[in-house]
């Protein structure tokens, strides 16, 4: 093996070797989830160096920089002040879900109006119109990190995949009994699931478009579906009141998370595959362990049902969101409640961390969504401009924009005119 070259990224904070073996380059990522500000540089650069055999002596100096550099942008205040950058109308009936491919320079968009679409987001132009669906497309992904393909979930009982280039359906994957409402890539974007009313998940093959595994277990419609990094687990939530973990290969449960006393509303995974977060219509969030299935804490404080949650890049931090119109993030460490955003008019239907872990962003029926600091508990910015409910909001990579989806029928970016790019990041 020959090492070629270091790549940094940034979200996660980690390093990409870059190297040939025989005739063929390929690359290895070392996680670095635990790099602080105080982190000793050199201390960690010894432990790189004993277990990863690129990493030699003559290249330490050079470690050691890049490492500087992580640390230099994880202690680097966030300043991103969103200014509306774009309306678009996207579709002629209300929007059902938007997503962003991992640079930000796309995102697509499903609807009531049967239709799914492909924009460009920075020129705000429609590029492609994926029809064929014969009801309503409530579900997009991104096969994200590659972002070449689109898979979309529909009310008509399928689920199809598309070439996010030319706009062409590859496969349509039919086999479900009912509604499809969440569909997702593994990390290779070899496999697509998608879950549905049936009260079945189902994964498919994306070059053949044939059905791999049936998971069969549930009583009550899967809501949400994720694989972990790796790929050989997925993780399902069900109005059952139950979160399963499956084995890809077989489709056989391994174990079911027993203990909310209410429908689930999201089951989310950790970055580095430990931790499950779980949100319920019992008013709290649980963390699991991944492996054993056993309930790690119960998260409390919210005074009507939680709506959904999601880890930062990390894994450090959980946040939650509730038709009590507040948000609250807990350290998954502690599990202390570490703040609780209150502004929101109305229920607030999705959140999500900024890039960096120190912003959240939250959309609400209220009509708006807001910008909060992790830190102080601080609402940094109201953004308006929606003549409907908010119910969706991300962030794109470098946390410079945001994209939010209401059900006025349009889409609207918020954009930091003040923002460069993040030169190296991948």
């Amino acid at each position: 093996m020959r090492l070629v070259r270091f790549l940094l990224r940034y979200y996660p904070p980690g390093i990409i070797l870059e190297y040939e073996q025989g005739s063929q380059t390929r690359t290895r990522t070392i996680d670095l989830l635990d790099l602080t500000e105080r982190s000793n540089i050199y201390e960690l650069v010894a432990q790189l160096q004993a277990n990863e055999p690129l990493i030699t002596p003559s290249k330490t100096d050079q470690v050691a920089k890049l490492l500087l550099k992580l640390q230099s942008k994880l202690s680097s205040p966030d300043k991103h002040h969103y200014n509306h950058y774009k309306t678009i109308r996207t579709h002629v009936l209300p929007v059902t879900n938007v997503s962003f491919n991992k640079s930000g320079s796309k995102f697509v968009s499903g609807s009531y109006d049967r239709t799914c679409k492909i924009w460009d987001t920075h020129k705000g132009q429609e590029l492609h119109v994926l029809d064929g669906h014969k009801n309503v497309v409530y579900a997009v992904a991104f096969n994200n990190p590659f972002a070449d393909k689109i898979v979309t979930g529909s009310f008509d009982r399928t689920a199809k995949l598309w070439s996010t280039e030319t706009g062409k359906c590859y496969h349509t994957f039919k086999g479900h009994t009912a509604e499809i409402v969440c569909v997702t890539f593994n990390s290779s974007s070899t496999l697509v699931a998608t879950g549905s009313m049936d009260t079945m998940g189902k994964i498919w093959d994306v070059e053949t478009g044939v059905e791999m595994a049936s998971l069969q277990g549930h009583n009550a419609e899967i809501i949400s579906i994720q694989f972990n990094s790796l790929g050989d687990k997925i993780v399902t939530g069900s109005f059952d009141n139950t979160v399963a973990i499956w084995d890809v290969e077989t489709g056989h449960k391994i174990s079911s998370l027993i203990g909310h006393r209410g429908e689930i509303s999201n089951a989310v995974i950790s970055y580095d595959d430990t931790l499950i977060g779980t949100g319920s219509m019992d008013k709290s969030c649980k963390v699991w362990d991944c492996r054993s299935g056993q309930c790690l804490e119960t998260l409390y404080g919210h005074t009507d049902e939680v709506l959904d949650i999601s880890f930062d890049h990390r894994g450090k931090q959980l946040l939650s969101v509730s038709a009590d119109a507040t948000a609250r993030v807990f350290d998954v460490g502690s599990y202390k409640c570490l703040a609780t955003f209150v502004g929101h008019e109305r229920e607030i239907s999705k959140g999500t961390f900024n890039p960096s872990g120190k912003r959240v962003a939250t959309a609400s029926s209220d009509k708006t969504v807001r910008i909060w600091d992790i830190n102080s508990g601080k609402c940094l910015q109201t953004l308006e401009g929606h003549s409907d409910e908010v119910f969706s909001c991300q962030f794109n990579y470098s946390g410079d924009m945001l994209i939010s989806g209401s059900k006025d029928n349009t889409c609207r970016l918020w954009k930091d005119a003040n923002s460069g790019k993040l030169a190296g990041a991948l």
